[in-house]
């Protein structure tokens, strides 16, 4: 018999129960030594995130550029526009819906009754450069290789990237629960636990109404393009959505997605060329978690929250995590990276950030492949109209 897998989401959630149980009668000592791992590894963090950009986007856009065709344009952008909107109604939401229960007066009487328990000792391991630089960069290098077609380049910006991978698949997600044990363990050490469990028992609830609206007004959308139920193509794609409720995986659910895309009536050769793609660039239900939980991170916290930092997040988010779907665990170390930057965040913000994205993997993974659908109807119903595209797409397919 195949032994069951103890996945990333499984050691997290174990991870969170520990942190928690342990925390109220675990020694200071303890609880002391236990900050000091997490305070050198949000140091790591700080570090390899920059070159998580640069190892994931630069290649990305590289590679994009040099097979882009008018179809594959329009997929992207299709992705992209659903990711945008889905941040921005995350934000819209959240700021209407969360103050009525996310309340910052408890946060600031904890934090006056709580306990500080410092760590032994701090290492600082500063980045080789800061977030926003490593963008521009992969942005500007990206674009460069595509465009004189830089083969040397090429291969030693996919050589990077596998460096990273490695990096991010062998050392930072393996401690990643590790990381999360501590937080929850000082929270609950310190007495802030309860609150925060509270406080995001109905955050996670409100994001998943979310993530399933967002699904409703893709197919609306789609149904009057296609002038045709939106309700009976949402239906068709609900094996899709419970397969990726259960793996967590857009790359694994891509055979259901694929039958249930075919079932709606689009034409194998889209399908063939939209599913596959669209599991790595269509991230609506991965942003609007990340734009919710954030909101209500900076409510709890007593924080301003301004439209203007949170659409150029959106913006940037959108793009970066397109680049590392494929490493877990990747593409939230990349998000958090900008939220930091955006936000200032701490690390136990940034622990809570990555806690919460991963517990809620599910139902964010679960819209990502039901919009993939109502793409490919969209997609096939423009490939339709267009000869060239058409041919374009049968080629690719």
């Amino acid at each position: 018999m195949k032994k069951p897998r103890f996945g990333l989401l499984s050691r997290i959630l174990l991870a969170i129960v520990l942190g928690v149980a342990l925390g109220h009668f675990m020694p200071a000592a303890i609880v002391r030594a236990s900050n000091t791992f997490s305070t050198i590894f949000d140091q790591l963090i700080k570090f390899v995130v920059p070159l998580i950009i640069i190892g994931f986007v630069t290649p990305a856009i590289a590679e994009t550029g040099k097979g882009a065709g008018r179809l594959l344009a329009v997929t992207v952008g299709i992705a992209y526009a659903s990711t945008l909107f889905s941040g921005l109604v995350g934000y819209a939401a959240s700021t209407l819906c969360f103050p009525g229960i996310v309340d910052p007066s408890l946060s600031k009487t904890v934090k006056v009754a709580a306990r500080d328990f410092q760590p032994y000792f701090n290492m600082a391991i500063p980045p080789l450069t800061d977030v926003m630089s490593a963008l521009v960069f992969s942005f500007i290098v990206g674009l460069g290789i595509g465009a004189i077609n830089a083969e040397a380049l090429r291969r030693v910006a996919s050589e990077f990237r596998s460096i990273v991978e490695k990096a991010v698949s062998n050392m930072i997600v393996p401690l990643l629960p590790v990381y999360i044990f501590a937080i929850f363990l000082d929270m609950t050490a310190a007495g802030k636990a309860a609150v925060v469990i509270r406080t995001f028992a109905g955050v996670i609830a409100i994001t998943f109404a979310l993530t399933l609206l967002i699904i409703l007004v893709q197919f609306a959308i789609v149904g009057a393009i296609v002038g045709r139920n939106p309700l009976k193509l949402a239906w068709r794609m609900f094996p899709a959505y419970m397969t990726a409720m259960g793996t967590s995986s857009s790359a694994a659910t891509i055979p259901v997605t694929m039958r249930q895309t075919l079932a709606n009536g689009v034409r194998p050769e889209t399908a063939n060329f939209v599913i596959p793609l669209c599991a790595t660039v269509h991230l609506a239900g991965s942003m609007v978690k990340l734009v919710s939980f954030t909101v209500a991170i900076l409510l709890l916290n007593g924080k301003a929250i301004e439209f203007g930092p949170f659409l150029g997040f959106i913006a940037l988010t959108g793009v970066t995590m397109v680049a590392a779907p494929g490493v877990p665990g990747g593409a939230v170390m990349a998000a958090v990276g900008l939220i930091a930057a955006f936000f200032g965040f701490s690390a136990a913000e940034q622990g809570l950030i990555i806690a919460l994205y991963v517990a809620t993997d599910g139902f964010g993974t679960a819209c990502n492949i039901t919009g993939d659908g109502a793409i490919a109807l969209v997609v096939d119903r423009l490939a339709a109209a267009s000869p060239v595209a058409s041919q374009s797409v049968t080629a690719r397919g």
